[in-house]
């Protein structure tokens, strides 16, 4: 199996979390820190990384998922679904 990106639109990003399989998941690429997003078997796993330092955040549905992300990404972000 081979490792594969590709970047979608901000519009998209909606739908990517609600079909998000186990073993995808979503980088977000803001201007001063790194988000990455992956599912597990019972809930989302947000990772924050920014200048070495790691903050890890959990949701139970993807609603929840889009709310916390709303805020926090920059007009020139970069969406990559793996």
């Amino acid at each position: 199996m081979t490792y594969q990106e590709k970047e979608i639109p901000k519009d998209q990003l909606a739908k990517a979390v609600q079909v998000l399989d186990l073993d995808d998941g979503i980088r977000i690429e803001n201007q001063s820190y790194m988000i990455f997003l992956n599912k597990t078997a019972k809930r989302y796993c947000i990772n924050i990384s920014a200048k070495g330092k790691e903050e890890f955040i959990y949701y139970n549905r993807s609603d929840e998922v889009l709310d916390f992300l709303k805020d926090r990404l920059d007009d020139k972000c970069k969406i990559f679904l793996y």
